[in-house]
């Protein structure tokens, strides 16, 4: 079933879909975060159901898009009889051509830019995954530091309770060895 729509009823109508199109491409941006933070085997799976619905919204935009397209042309020529500028008849065939190319040089601007922004929007969500993934990396080398600090402080506790202390100029050694990576 078609819908017959007015010129501005349609470019309210592309206006929402572009909208809930966006929406959708947040939402997805943002599912996509908080999976890369779970557990490998959910990640898996979510991130493989994720490229799915990209996928299908990449299908919708491009179809919004030949759509949107079609009917900007529409428009333009429908603006431009109704205007009283010219019929039909009396435009040349030299400045339909120009028009034509000047929207068709405007739609691609517009496409170029759209991927200029897609592609940002996936290194920032690249960089915010490599950050959170040195992070990870920072705590566990920070846990390990201290668990080696302890293990050393280990042989001087014996010493302290035992009075004697078979490790101590080890001991000195590994400590001004470590003191110095902390600085």
């Amino acid at each position: 079933m078609r819908f017959s729509y007015e010129p501005e009823q349609k470019r309210q109508k592309f206006s929402e879909i572009k909208a809930g199109l966006d929406d959708a491409e947040s939402l997805i941006r943002k599912m996509d975060l908080e999976a890369r933070s779970l557990q490998p085997n959910v990640k898996v799976v979510l991130l493989a159901k994720l490229r799915e619905y990209k996928s299908d919204l990449n299908n919708l935009k491009s179809e919004h898009k030949r759509l949107a397209s079609a009917n900007s042309n529409q428009a333009a020529r429908d603006d431009l009889l109704e205007s009283g500028m010219a019929d039909a008849m009396s435009v040349s065939a030299n400045q339909r051509g120009r028009l034509m190319m000047s929207t068709e040089r405007l739609n691609e601007s517009s496409d170029r830019i759209k991927e200029s922004r897609r592609t940002m929007l996936e290194t920032e969500e690249l960089g915010v995954s490599i950050l959170q993934d040195l992070h990870q990396q920072r705590q566990s080398l920070l846990h390990a530091n201290d668990t080696v600090f302890l293990l050393l402080k280990v042989p001087y506790r014996l010493h302290l309770l035992t009075g004697k202390f078979e490790g101590k100029d080890e001991r000195k050694r590994l400590m001004r060895k470590g003191g110095r990576k902390n600085k």
